[in-house]
């Protein structure tokens, strides 16, 4: 009567529409891993090597600012010297640079 019947329409596009509308998300996730994900990754693997290499006579910073010269090494924690004759017991964790030999002249 007045109203028109309504048809469904053909399936179209197939495969090709649908990858190309994926396209743009598998395009931010591969810029997204070689901005962010891969250089944390490389900064992470450089962190433990320097953990892994501290030994004693190493100068060294800790996260909270400190500055010492380590006296003893262990497995999980390491002893600093930050003053003559004062010495604190930190994680390895805890040591975010490792400062050339002979930059710390008071100690």
């Amino acid at each position: 009567m007045f109203i028109s019947n309504a048809y469904a329409q053909a399936a179209g596009g197939g495969t090709g529409g649908s990858l190309i509308s994926f396209l743009p998300i598998i395009l931010m996730f591969v810029v997204l891993y070689f901005l962010m994900i891969r250089p944390q990754m490389k900064r992470q693997k450089e962190q433990k090597a320097m953990i892994d290499a501290l030994g004693k006579g190493d100068e060294v910073i800790t996260a909270g600012g400190i500055l010492g010269k380590i006296t003893k090494a262990g497995d999980a924690y390491v002893t600093i010297e930050i003053a003559d004759g004062t010495e604190v017991v930190i994680q390895k964790a805890s040591v975010t640079m490792l400062l050339p030999k002979g930059t710390i002249k008071s100690i």
